[in-house]
């Protein structure tokens, strides 16, 4: 009877011909993990690039003309009388009912007493990479061009830009109303969407039988993953925004300075967004679970409810709340929906209660990049900085309350 494996030089033929394949695959990954890596690396250096480098700037105003003091060793009294004296009546009231500005910072002072009085007048921004390469040039055209402009190598990403609201002026806008109107809106999603995903995904999977209704009904959610979000914006127009206008604005809790387009509609509108997301990343935490431990329950004579509470849900946890920082992410990042629904381009007032005008980091930094000033791209960029580590300090936060229910469980 003949041998059916290949012999000698066949086998050696062969072997040769499957390493070779085997290794053209791994060549490939490879090269996939390179690009990927490159393409990260590009984008994260674009951004940290147009968030430093040199500026150009001149005063309108000496600050002497306003005090004989450096302007570095003003204190909050002084700057108070200061403001008081050279505003007009008008705007100074105006920014008295805005925060009351005896109540304000010496740095915020500061930066109106920069603002509205000395009034900053810049005439170029360069990037990182052209402030480190072309230094001595970009000295000498300035030297040129402006000799009486201050050159100086400016981070726009600075504590002050974080704890500073918006400003029609780049040089003293800040993100900080940004970064609370997104903290809302991430807040009110995930306790809108996590509870609600969360029972609708027992339900199919642990309740629900299994006929031509829950084969629709399941259908529709995987495609409800995918639908535009301009599309879920629309909705919370017509159902957050105008149908339900008494709650979301809060005329019915007795709130008058508002209307339907406040943080609690976008919140809501984006908890539908992430909503079948949640609920496809718990049915397959859920369906995880082995049946030996249904099983095991129901042999011992537990309900089907306490099987799932006291077995099903520890286990699955998990997996749900990895489905949560999913939710998490696509939230915090989505912007059409929320011009739909009327966030604010410019707003200075920090969101305190879910019935309040607002504003997210996403929509901040579309609207600076669409400015003509460069200096506007440069703080994009350091806002843009500002969301990734946001995105990554929650994401994190959420991986780090995962693991410690795994360990539990």
């Amino acid at each position: 009877m003949s041998n059916p494996y290949p012999q000698d030089e066949d086998f050696r033929r062969l072997t040769k011909s499957r390493y070779f394949v085997a290794n053209l695959w791994q060549a490939i990954f490879l090269s996939a993990l390179l690009i990927a890596i490159i393409s990260l690396t590009a984008l994260l250096y674009n951004v940290v690039d147009g968030a430093f480098g040199y500026i150009a700037y001149e005063y309108k105003k000496s600050p002497t003309e306003f005090t004989s003091t450096p302007v570095a060793e003003l204190t909050k009294d002084e700057l108070l009388v200061i403001l008081k004296g050279n505003l007009s009546k008008g705007a100074y009231n105006k920014l008295d009912t805005e925060e009351p500005m005896a109540e304000r910072s010496q740095s915020d002072l500061l930066s109106l007493f920069l603002e509205r009085l000395v009034r900053i007048n810049t005439k170029g921004t360069w990037s990182m990479t052209d402030s480190l390469m072309r230094g001595a040039e970009i000295r000498a055209e300035v030297a040129k061009k402006y000799p009486n402009a201050i050159l100086e190598f400016r981070s726009w990403l600075t504590p002050q830009f974080l704890v500073t609201p918006m400003s029609s002026r780049a040089e003293f806008a800040g993100v900080r109303t940004a970064v609370l109107g997104s903290l809302w809106l991430v807040g009110i999603a995930i306790l809108f969407a996590l509870p609600i995903g969360t029972g609708a995904a027992i339900y199919l999977q642990e309740y629900a039988p299994k006929n031509w209704l829950t084969s629709i009904i399941q259908t529709n959610i995987n495609n409800l993953a995918g639908v535009p979000s301009i599309v879920y914006g629309m909705l919370g127009l017509a159902v957050f925004v105008r149908l339900m206008e008494p709650f979301t604005s809060g005329s019915m809790f007795g709130v008058t300075d508002s209307n339907g387009r406040t943080v609690l509609s976008a919140g809501l509108t984006m908890g539908i967004l992430v909503l079948p997301l949640i609920i496809i990343n718990a049915q397959e935490a859920i369906k995880a679970v082995p049946d030996s431990l249904r099983q095991a329950a129901f042999g011992v004579g537990a309900t089907r409810w306490q099987t799932v509470w006291y077995h099903v849900l520890p286990n699955a946890l998990p997996g749900i709340l990895t489905g949560s920082i999913l939710a998490i992410s696509r939230a915090l990042g989505e912007t059409a929906p929320l011009i739909v629904v009327g966030a604010s381009t410019f707003i200075s007032l920090d969101p305190d209660s879910p019935f309040s005008k607002f504003t997210a980091l996403p929509i901040q930094i579309y609207q600076w990049t669409t400015r003509a000033q460069s200096e506007f791209h440069a703080i994009a960029a350091a806002a843009i900085v500002v969301l990734l580590v946001l995105l990554l300090t929650l994401n994190a936060s959420a991986i780090l309350l995962r693991n410690r229910v795994q360990r539990k469980y």
